[in-house]
This record gives C-alpha cells, structure tokens and sequence, in this order.
C-alpha cells in the first residue's frame, strides 16, 4: 500500500531564513544586521514603526523575518522588498543540502505519493505554485505536487487521506494531529527536550533534522507493509491463513 504524504517547505526543507538574511543585508547592510537589538518591546516602538500583519503573509516567512531582529520598520521594509523580487521563492537554497533528491528517490523506491503544502504569499513573477514547483524540480524532485494553502492544515490533510506530514512549526503538527489520522512529525530546530508538551501528547514525533524524519517515514512504511510481506512469505512456503 502506497504510503501518502505530506511536506510543509519552508522551515521544512527549504531554507527560507538564509535568503531573508541575504535579502536584509543588501536592503540594510551587514553592520544593520550585525547591530540590531535582540528584541524591541512595545514601548521602544511606536505605533507607526509596527508593521501590521496582512492576511496574505505567511507566518512561517513573517517569523523568519522576526528572527533577523530589525526594527519593526526594518521588518516591514524587507517584507515589502521580497514582494518585489522576481520569482523569490525559487531563490531558496535547501534546508539540508540534496535533501529534495533524497526524498525524491525514497518516494521513487517506496512508491509514495508525496504532496507539498506552503502558504508562502505571492511575490513578482510566476504564481507560488509555479514558483514552489521549479524549486523543486531545480533540487531533484521531478513533476512535483504543490498545494498553496489558505486554510486548516488538518482539514487538508484529512480531505487528501494523508497518512503522515511532516512540518516545522507545532501550532500546523497540532492541527493535523487532530483534525486528520496522519502520523505528524515536527522538525524541531531547538532542543527536543523543550517541544511543547501538547504536541508530545498528541504523538507527534519530532525531530532535529529533515533527515531523521525522512528515517522516520521509511520506518512507518516499514511497518506498514509488513502485514502483506508476512502473507506473502507464509504464501511462498506453503503456511494457509484464515
């Protein structure tokens, strides 16, 4: 039985904070960045310098661009910057250097049926979806399935009768733990020992690496294939079953 999974990209497998970075220090310059607070509180900014959230943004990139630690103008500027930019998303280098192809093949060999998920907001140039797919095809995985979300991830995930995904952030794990029957892996980028507890909970297995949670999909299609490879093997020595 064909295993169906599910893959966020950024954060996941793409590496969205370099090229925000690179981004930042062409927009601001290296000593901006190497400058910049470590955090600003609401009273050190004001009410005009606080960048609001639009509907489009996606939180994964709206994080990634926190993280940088500008100023909430600075935020706003780089933000507005990477909209102008033709075809950002294909820009991206892997988050783990040839883990596209790796997945590529594993789907190959196992004979998976893998769709990629993202909310990645629109920039100049191609759709998103267009973007995504040449970034991935660029990297290794050919004729690539991508799905540009503005909904419940869970919802998805249970409509398309995922039996696994993988994401980065807890909040999209917790959705799909709930709202579907896909075994969620989170790629957890700090210390495992301080993944929110609801996710343990909820079963979702993290880990440090794309990598490992690749292993981890080869283990749970392992397993599930086992019942037919015991029957089959029972078959070909002459052992009947009920």
């Amino acid at each position: 039985m064909s295993l169906r999974v599910g893959f966020d990209l950024d954060g996941t497998v793409a590496d969205m904070y370099s090229a925000l970075r690179r981004e930042a220090v062409q927009l601001f310059g290296e000593d901006v960045l190497r400058s910049a607070p470590t955090a600003t509180s609401p009273q050190q900014a004001g009410k005009e310098d606080t960048p609001q959230p639009k509907e489009e943004d996606d939180q994964a990139a709206s994080l990634a661009i926190q993280e940088l630690h500008l100023t909430p103008r600075q935020q706003a500027q780089l933000w507005d910057h990477v909209k102008t930019i033709e075809n950002f998303w294909t820009t991206l280098p892997e988050l783990e250097p040839g883990i596209i192809s790796r997945i590529a093949k594993a789907a190959a060999d196992r004979r998976w049926e893998v769709i990629f998920l993202t909310t990645r907001p629109s920039t100049k140039g191609e759709l998103v979806q267009l973007q995504s797919q040449r970034w991935l095809e660029a990297h290794g995985f050919p004729y690539p399935s991508v799905f540009v979300v503005q909904r419940s991830r869970g919802k998805i995930a249970d409509a398309l009768g995922l039996d696994a995904f993988v994401d980065d952030r807890p909040e999209n794990c917790l959705d799909i733990a709930v709202e579907s029957k896909a075994k969620v892996i989170l790629v957890w980028h700090g210390k495992l020992n301080e993944v929110p507890a609801g996710a343990k909970r909820l079963g979702v297995r993290a880990v440090s690496t794309i990598t490992d949670g690749l292993a981890l999909l080869e283990q749970l299609d392992d397993v599930r294939n086992q019942p037919s490879l015991m029957r089959s093997l029972k078959k070909a020595i002459g052992v009947t079953t009920d």
